[in-house]
């Protein structure tokens, strides 16, 4: 009795445990654009990479752009992606919507 006792509660405490690491493993924004969005975007935001040149990656910094854009755009671009002027991979299987919102607050600091 006292092993099943035992048992139960280190697969309990060992459910709670990894439960409470998934809630807390939201990344922060800086991380989230050094890892997904600088190889197009650059560390700048300029989108003059190479490999933002080829894919027509938007200039971040725009100021006209960033006045025109909405907040619930630039979300659905991350999620989704784009393939109108460009194209923008979706990184809804990357990152949560928590992530993807602090990356909108993220590039809307581009617009300096």
């Amino acid at each position: 009795m006292m092993r099943l006792f035992l048992l139960m509660f280190l697969l309990l405490s060992t459910g709670i445990f990894a439960a409470d690491a998934n809630s807390n493993a939201d990344r922060g924004a800086p991380q989230l654009y050094r890892k997904y969005c600088v190889s197009c975007h650059g560390a700048d935001g300029r989108s003059k990479t190479s490999k933002g040149k080829f894919n027509h990656a938007r200039d971040l910094t725009n100021a006209e752009w960033q006045d025109d854009v909405s907040d619930e755009r630039i979300f659905n671009s991350i999620m989704n992606g784009r393939e109108v002027a460009g194209t923008m991979p979706a990184f809804s299987r990357k990152i949560n919507q928590k992530e993807a919102e602090s990356l909108v607050n993220f590039v809307r600091k581009f617009k300096g």
